[in-house]
């Protein structure tokens, strides 16, 4: 670490005077900064509820070009420093910004890995060079953090599982970090970041590495692998998840470092930020309701049949959809069902981006049946909020599920969600009983089209029935998944680790 200028100086002695449990936490992305998906939204209301607790965070991400065109106030704190990336010295700058009341946000600045058009891949292929960037930014997390070193060390997903693997494969390089406990967090195991052993010099890291027992997956580079053989524990974003991951059938080849380090991981469900997503206050929705009001309801599904260009019938149940487009969302099993979903007098909605092939299909569908299908294929978050306030339901059907939080923000706006019973779908949601009135959704269990198209007809059945109805949404809106509920977890879980 260089701190080269004056001001650099000053900001590692501003940032060492503050005291309490520190814990640093990294990522590839964190809302409102830059976001794909959940990821994103995780990690821009996690860190607001831990400093709620009383502990001191700081977050540490790249400066991607949706940051230094966006509207941040972005402060250049004068640092500089350079990490090895293969034979050569990488120099990188460090930006600060604000998150929460008085969160710092380090921003790792290196135009030539991050001032680009995407994250992590272009809508035709992944990035050729994704290898040399996340193995520089883990590099760069652990230059950011000797300045002021945490107690807890916390990096989510591959595109910075490597911070911890050097920090613990070479702790000589960073003798400030020595006592830090560290902590990672798996949000989708489906994503891993394998590269071919050719890329194996970008990481300086001595061929004994390179072998089952570490970073080596079937004769390549597992960036996530890294993190989970290395961390003090690890975590994932659901109780059932955590389970599922040890199988063959949910584990992708990893399920055995699962199984052998059972003892260390803990499934902890993602949490909801209330304060973005409830009908109350959502400045992007038609009319704001609530549950003792339901008039704003009625408004939103109007506007959204709008938007979609589609008919203002209020009596037709209305299913929404905002998904990213692939396989492990039930594109499959839906491509499959949709026909007959059809049939069933609704309205369809789609919002979301992906495989080209579901684009293709969905595309042809909507030209095929105009008065009854939207679709967007588009990121787009105002209107992902107005989907999932004007709908009467939401549709789940994924292969396999980490956490998920539309299921959550759809019970907030009383929006029905349909979902399959696996993950954190089958922790957050629970069949609706009309004979008790316990239950605050549909689930459907095997992966196949019959028992979706049933969960479906269960709820179209609710929704003609006014008393059943009524009493599935009173349900739905008031659970509760916000982070008062999961964030203690993970306190507790920092608190287990610096007591031994």
């Amino acid at each position: 670490m260089q701190l080269s200028t004056p001001k650099g100086r000053a900001e590692a002695e501003r940032i060492r005077k503050v005291t309490g449990l520190h814990v640093a936490i990294a990522s590839p992305e964190i809302a409102p900064f830059a976001k794909t998906g959940g990821l994103g939204d995780i990690l821009g209301s996690l860190p607001k509820a831990l400093e709620g607790l009383g502990l001191r965070v700081s977050l540490i991400m790249p400066a991607y070009r949706s940051i230094l065109r966006g509207n941040f106030p972005l402060e250049d704190t004068g640092v500089r420093f350079s990490v090895p990336v293969s034979h050569r010295q990488e120099v990188g700058m460090l930006l600060r910004t604000k998150a929460g009341k008085a969160i710092p946000v380090y921003l790792i600045r290196a135009d030539r890995y991050f001032d680009r058009d995407y994250l992590y891949a272009t809508p035709e292929a992944d990035y050729p060079d994704n290898a040399e960037r996340f193995t520089f930014f883990s590099r760069a997390i652990l230059e950011v953090l000797k300045m002021d070193p945490p107690q807890i060390v916390h990096t989510h997903d591959w595109q910075s599982a490597l911070a911890i693997a050097f920090l613990k494969a070479q702790p000589h390089l960073y003798p400030q970090l020595s006592s830090a406990k560290t902590v990672f967090t798996v949000h989708n195991l489906g994503y891993q970041g394998l590269f071919e052993r050719l890329d194996w010099h970008l990481l300086n890291l001595d061929g004994s590495f390179f072998t089952p027992r570490y970073l080596e997956f079937y004769g390549k580079i597992n960036f996530l692998k890294g993190g989970l053989v290395f961390a003090d524990a690890i975590t994932t974003v659901s109780p059932t998840y955590a389970e599922e991951i040890k199988t063959a059938e949910q584990g992708f080849g990893l399920e055995g470092v699962f199984q052998e380090r059972a003892g260390s991981l803990v499934g902890i469900l993602n949490g909801a930020d209330y304060d973005l997503w409830s009908p109350e206050n959502d400045p992007f929705v038609k009319k704001r309701y609530d549950s003792k009001d339901l008039s704003g309801k009625r408004l939103c599904k109007a506007d959204l049949q709008r938007s979609f260009g589609l008919p203002e019938y209020p009596n037709v149940p209305l299913i929404g959809m905002v998904s990213r487009l692939t396989v492990q969302k039930g594109f499959d099993l839906l491509e499959k069902a949709l026909d007959s979903l059809l049939s069933q007098g609704i309205q369809f909605v789609l919002l979301g981006t992906g495989e080209r092939r579901y684009q293709e299909f969905f595309t042809q569908v909507w030209l095929e049946y105009p008065q009854k299908v939207g679709l967007k294929i588009a990121f787009d978050e105002s209107l992902a909020h107005r989907v999932i306030a004007g709908a009467d339901m939401v549709l789940l059907p994924s292969r396999y599920e980490p956490s998920g939080l539309t299921q959550i923000y759809s019970l907030k706006y009383g929006t029905i969600p349909i979902v399959r019973a696996t993950g954190g779908l089958k922790d957050t949601i629970q069949e609706f009983d009309p004979k008790t009135g316990r239950g605050n959704g549909l689930v459907f269990g095997p992966y196949e089209v019959g028992d979706l198209l049933e969960a479906v007809e269960r709820a179209l059945a609710y929704f003609h029935r006014q008393k059943e109805w009524r009493t599935l949404l009173d349900n739905a809106m008031a659970a509760d998944f916000s982070w008062t509920r999961s964030a203690p977890a993970y306190l507790d879980l920092y608190q287990k680790l610096l007591a031994g």
